[in-house]
């Protein structure tokens, strides 16, 4: 497996320095200001005491494939001394000692930490991390006595692991416990408490309000090497923070409809060749996905918003302040566009982020719809005292559209009056301008010309989905989640897992020419040249073969056709190889680098990314990641934006333009719907409904293929319906490459939990699987053609033409 990747070379040392100055940047715009009563940030008396075991081992990446190496980063107190704070040294020895004394203790209870890439994948798979903190009996009247006699400032580090192949437990992102008895403990005694949020995942904070001294809370994520020197910085004022959330933070995470059906479920009758169960999850919380259903189940009752919601999607503090001024609009039936005027007020220098939601029309018994979406967003630069930026944000009017799924089969702009609202968040409108829609607009094509239609009524499952109509008669639960597949279902089911048993007709395509070409001369050629049918025709049936099956971490060489090894790695936060550690850049998670708000400087990491891959020789990267948070437990969701589907897109779009700037491949993942660990890679049946899953699960990838000609798409692990997504001809074939027009090569997710067949995803529509073992993947190939000579090498030659012709003329694989 070993890759044989050199990052030693002045090249990839160069690529190293530039993308960790990157990251600092990133850090200090991505880190979000919650909370800060008195102005007691930035800290004008430069003592602190630092409370708790946590603040130690401080979570600066999360694991697995989007895991970052962090093997060069400060720890926070370095970062705390380097800023010029003094921090309570007696008080960070004892909660050293209290540490290393409960991590002796986990060790020998089973529990290991410190793994990353595969590692830490089968460690959450069979020992899910804990994140409690030490019983506080240590901290005993004199040492509350002598950090009172030190300093009058305390802060509480939070922290909550997040792991690819595990999902959180509800009470690993409730503050309760040793955290809230620490909490409690400090918060009574000192009068200026911070808190450092510190997680992947977001923590419920609804604790915040019931202690007056907490006055400032700030929220990191997982930062990467760079966090902890930009958490200082924010804290003496060096640096403005400028972050905004891109999810909603509550009181209870589990007042989210979705966490109703988050869990496990199997099927007592629908089985692997194993015969293991396949699994169910039903998303009956259609489109209403974090703020989605906070702002439109309580738009009128302010009151139960409050109770809920501690902080809105979009929130975030600035050390300065800011006016705005809308200084013109200009709406019709095709555009939206406002220009803000931004004036920072204040007496320091800093970054503001204009934020535009609209409100539509909904009529009852109609289309469903979200009381408010995010349309559009800018950062301005950094503005100092006095200063003011004009920012001109402009929006498609088409992009307010709605699914109807019942009626037209379309996108639909109803008629009637929208808000446009220019916001400092979702719940915090600063002026809101009027669209009137005389007259309802059906968009019946998509903008490749392909005409709309519902592809996925067969993964709707007859369920009963959540209506703004009937709240209570609809809201969803898992009391009646159906686990025993009817007649109908198990023989589709049946008949979809054997396409082998429809033998193709015809003749055997030609194998094994030899017409003297080699790979580089098509270079620049139509996908439809006759050239490269010549090209293809070269191959044999076990080169075909064998490529196909050996897409993990690396593509096949074949030196008699002048075809190359080309290498492929994770890249999310930083090159990484899953089965190994390597030195790279390591970049803050996806859910600090969404938290920036700022599209150029996400552009700048995919060009550094990019840089550094094309130092390494890499020709692709699994990369990004543009799942939703659905929930608050997702354990990927560290790896992922956004509950909101536009930022997600927006991020994600950005990020593939700059990578591939650099001739460099990406495979935006995980298509589509790859939202919760548990069951995902034993083969989960994921029930939605069409609305949902275009507006709220489709949509980011939709984005991201609009501003850009993405070379890869990785699939997902998840079934839509019962149809996997790397196998699924209405997902990959009719929507991506027909709607979307995505023409690059479709690449598995690591193949494993007996259900991601060769023989199935040669014929719906995957160039390559991500084969771990390619002899196993090659073996079911061979039964394959065994059954279907015909149908199995016409779907090799076309899915490894795909591929072929991406890498040659997107990467520099064969320079």
């Amino acid at each position: 497996m070993a890759k044989g990747i050199d990052t030693s070379t002045p090249e990839g040392i160069a690529a190293i320095e530039a993308g960790e100055l990157l990251a600092k940047d990133i850090t200090d715009e991505g880190i979000i200001l919650l909370k800060n009563t008195d102005d007691l940030l930035p800290l004008m008396d430069k003592t602190v005491n630092i409370f708790g075991t946590q603040a130690h081992a401080m979570r600066l990446s999360g694991g697995g494939s989007g895991a970052a190496d962090t093997s060069r980063a400060i720890n926070f107190f370095d970062a705390l001394k380097n800023a010029g704070v003094e921090y309570n040294e007696a008080l960070v020895e004892l909660t050293a000692s209290v540490a290393e004394e409960g991590s002796a203790e986990a060790n020998e209870s089973g529990e290991v930490k410190g793994h990353s890439g595969l590692g830490a994948v089968l460690m959450a798979m069979f020992m899910p991390p804990t994140n409690d903190e030490a019983p506080i009996d240590y901290l005993t009247d004199d040492v509350i006595s002598d950090a009172k006699a030190f300093s009058s400032n305390a802060l509480i580090v939070l922290t909550s692991d997040s792991v690819e192949a595990s999902d959180a437990e509800p009470d690993q992102l409730t503050v309760k416990g040793n955290k809230l008895d620490l909490i409690e403990k400090v918060a009574t005694e000192f009068e200026n408490v911070i808190i450092i949020v510190n997680a992947g995942n977001a923590l419920e904070l609804g604790f915040i309000n019931d202690y007056p001294s907490i006055k400032s809370v700030l929220y990191v994520g997982t930062p990467g090497a760079t966090g902890p020197t930009s958490l200082a910085e924010i804290i003496v004022g060096s640096i403005n923070p400028s972050g905004r959330l891109t999810d909603t933070i509550l009181t209870d995470n589990a007042s989210a409809p979705a966490y109703e059906n988050f869990g496990d479920w199997k099927y007592d009758n629908i089985v692997k060749d194993n015969g293991a169960s396949f699994a169910t999850m039903e998303y009956e919380e259609g489109i209403y996905v974090g703020y989605r259903y906070f702002e439109t189940r309580y738009q009128d009752d302010e009151k139960a918003y409050k109770d809920l919601v501690v902080y809105p999607f979009g929130y975030g503090l600035s050390y300065t302040d800011f006016e705005w001024e809308v200084i013109d609009h200009n709406f019709d039936n095709e555009q939206m566009q406002v220009t803000v005027k931004v004036t920072n007020t204040g007496d320091m220098a800093g970054k503001d982020v204009v934020q535009i939601y609209f409100e539509p029309p909904y009529y009852e018994g109609g289309i469903e719809k979200s009381a408010i979406e995010l349309i559009d967003y800018a950062k301005t630069n950094n503005l100092e005292p006095g200063q003011s930026q004009l920012l001109t944000l402009a929006f498609s009017t088409r992009s307010m559209a709605s699914w109807d799924m019942e009626e037209e089969e379309a996108y639909v702009l109803d008629e009637g009056f929208y808000q446009i609202n220019i916001s400092r968040n979702v719940h915090d409108t600063v002026e809101s301008l009027a669209f009137m829609l005389e007259e309802k607009i059906v968009y019946t094509t998509a903008k490749t010309g392909q005409e709309y239609k519902n592809y996925f009524d067969y993964a709707n499952g007859g369920l009963t989905y959540l209506s703004r109509s009937d709240w209570e008669g609809t809201y969803p639960t898992s009391e009646d989640i159906n686990t025993h597949a009817d007649d109908e279902l198990y023989n589709t089911f049946d008949a979809y897992w054997h396409p082998e048993r429809n033998e193709m007709p015809g003749e055997m395509p030609r194998l094994d020419a030899d017409n003297g070409i080699m790979l580089t001369e098509l270079k620049g050629l139509d996908f439809d040249d006759s050239m490269w049918s010549d090209y293809m025709d070269q191959f044999t049936y076990e080169e075909l073969r064998d490529f196909y099956s050996t897409g993990g971490w690396q593509t096949m060489a074949i030196e008699r056709l002048g075809l190359p090894k080309g290498i492929l790695l994770d890249g999310p936060a930083g090159i990484n190889y899953f089965f190994g550690d390597m030195t790279s850049a390591a970049y803050p998670a996806a859910l600090i680098l969404a938290s920036t708000w700022n599209d150029d400087l996400v552009f700048e990491m995919g060009v550094s990314l990019g840089t550094e891959a094309r130092a390494y020789g890499v020709h692709a990267l699994y990369a990004p990641a543009m799942n939703i948070h659905r929930t608050a437990y997702g354990g990927r969701n560290f790896e992922y934006y956004s509950e909101d589907p536009l930022i997600s897109g927006r991020v994600g779009a950005a990020i593939i333009k700059g990578i591939q700037s650099q001739d460099v491949a990406v495979t935006m993942k995980h298509f589509i719907a790859n939202d919760q660990e548990i069951n995902a890679r034993s083969g989960l049946f994921t029930w939605m409904n069409e609305q949902a899953l275009r507006e709220i699960y489709l949509e980011p990838f939709a984005i991201a293929l609009e501003e850009n000609d993405v070379s890869g798409v990785m699939s997902s692990f998840i079934h839509l319906g019962h149809k996997w997504s790397g196998a699924n001809t209405e997902l990959l074939n009719n929507v991506l490459r027909g709607e979307l027009g995505f023409t690059g090569f479709v690449v598995t997710d690591a193949v494993q939990g007996g259900f991601m067949k060769p023989n199935l995803s040669l014929r719906g529509g995957s160039d390559l699987m991500l084969a771990p073992i390619p002899t196993s993947t090659a073996k079911i190939v061979d039964d394959s053609y065994d059954q279907d000579p015909v149908g199995t090498v016409t779907g090799l030659k076309d899915r490894v033409h795909t591929t072929l012709h991406t890498m040659l003329n997107k990467t520099r694989f064969a320079d």
